[in-house]
This record gives C-alpha cells, sequence and structure tokens, in this order.
C-alpha cells in the first residue's frame, strides 16, 4: 500500500520494549491520543514504533553524502509498517520548575 491509498497508519506484530505482538491502526488526517497506566507501552507505541520508522524512511530517502552525518536509525520490531510518512518529533521538556506554568507563561506570550 502506498501512503495514497491508506487512510491510516497501519502496524501489525509490534514487538517494541514492553508491546507484545500488537496491531494497531492510527487514522490519517486526525488528532489522535494515546493513553494509558505507566508502563503500558505508550511511548514505545509512539515514539519507538511509529516515529521511528517514519524518521529511518526519511533518512533513507537522502543521499548516502547526507545519511554519513546522520545517527543510523534501527528498523522497529514489526511485521509490517504501512502508511507512514516522514516523521517530526518534538521533544518534551520541562523549562520551568512550576508545575502550574502554561503553554503561554513558558513561552513568554502571557507577557503581551
Amino acid at each position: 500500500m502506498s501512503i495514497t491509498q491508506t487512510e491510516s497508519i497501519i502496524v501489525r506484530g509490534a514487538r517494541v520494549h514492553n508491546l507484545k505482538n500488537i496491531d494497531f491502526e492510527i487514522p490519517h488526517n486526525q488528532l489522535t491520543v494515546v493513553t494509558g497506566v505507566s508502563g503500558s507501552g505508550k511511548s514505545s507505541l509512539a515514539f519507538d514504533t511509529v516515529y521511528a520508522e517514519g524518521q529511518r524512511r526519511y533518512v533513507e530517502s537522502l543521499s548516502a553524502y547526507a545519511r554519513q552525518f546522520l545517527e543510523r536509525i534501527e528498523k522497529p520490531d514489526a511485521d509490517t509498517i504501512d502508511g507512514i510518512a516522514p516523521a517530526v518529533a518534538i521533544r518534551q521538556k520541562n523549562t520551568t520548575r512550576n508545575p502550574r506554568s502554561t503553554v503561554a507563561t513558558a513561552t513568554e506570550i502571557y507577557d503581551y
């Protein structure tokens, strides 16, 4: 399947970290939230499987010259991953020590 033919990211047989041979679909063009208790595999699913495969495929599309400067990304342990596009991730980082800080105060938009 190509990206234009699928309406979702389809992963079959994911076995990354604590994911035990799971199958899942994430619809395209929709906001998807991954929730669960601590240790349930949320980060393994989102970052170590979906993001890692999207990033790996993007890096493979670059020239050999460009790839030599980038860290090699291992393929996630899964039977198939289809419908995935190049991936971008934003690092989660707590820049302030106040737990009541909001996006507005952290980005200084609140000042205006």
